[in-house]
């Protein structure tokens, strides 16, 4: 086994809330993931904390596994794939939580695929003004960005400080809009410095703008989900 897939390697472990295929180093998880959450004791929940109902023989408490909450049967009853938390089955989450964990399902189920297969861009450096045409995608472990080139880049997505979509039709009035690049902010391990890079899709046929669009528009969502992760 190669060192990278030696970092990579996952295990399966029981937690109370399930099975979970996690990184075998923490170092390897996602950027994209979450922790388990602390669960709510069940001495400090007497109530369902959605209705109010008291729990008893009769009425049970269960935990949702995204937030960690107390609720009863009803408040609690969708199982939902919970990928962010690499739980192997659906889980019990409440209705908030299992409406936002669907909402996540899109992600995780096409545009990950998205960022993996990857999309040509014209790339900038800095203040340059000399751009390089690059295939650009994301890592299968999901922790780089990697662009393809003449040159070669790797930018560790927990390094990356803010993402900008740019776009074209925008109207006063409304309208559609188009993606059709981004600004990236990102640090270099161990340092402060803050480095820029510029994508901007091509005009020429040889690149597929709606390919570009579809990438930078799935690129716009990770960027949602890596700030929710450093905020937990």
């Amino acid at each position: 086994m190669s060192g990278c897939e030696a970092r990579d390697a996952k295990k399966l472990v029981r937690s109370p809330s399930g099975l979970r295929m996690v990184p075998e180093h923490r170092s390897a998880r996602s950027p994209f993931g979450l922790d388990e959450p602390h669960w709510v004791p069940d001495k400090e929940c007497p109530r369902c904390m959605q209705c109010d109902t008291k729990f008893d023989f009769i009425t049970r408490k269960h935990h949702c596994r995204r937030c960690g909450k107390c609720f009863c049967d009803k408040c609690c009853s969708k199982k939902v794939p919970l990928p962010r938390m690499c739980f192997v089955d659906p889980v019990r989450q409440c209705a908030e939580c299992a409406l936002i964990s669907q909402k996540e399902t899109e992600f995780y189920d096409k545009q990950l695929k998205v960022l993996m297969n990857g999309a040509t861009f014209f790339v900038t450096l800095g203040t340059s003004d000399k751009s390089e045409l690059m295939v650009c995608r994301l890592s299968n472990n999901q922790r780089y960005l990697v662009l393809d080139g003449d040159s070669h880049y790797e930018i560790e997505i927990i390094q990356i400080s803010t993402v900008q979509i740019l776009t074209e039709g925008f109207t006063p009035g409304g309208g559609n809009t188009r993606a059709i690049g981004m600004v990236l902010q990102y640090k270099i391990p161990g340092s402060e410095e803050l480095r820029q890079m510029k994508f901007t899709a091509g005009e020429d046929l040889s690149c597929n703008k709606k390919l570009s669009a579809s990438w930078l528009a799935a690129m716009h969502k990770a960027t949602k989900l890596l700030y929710e992760s450093r905020d937990q």
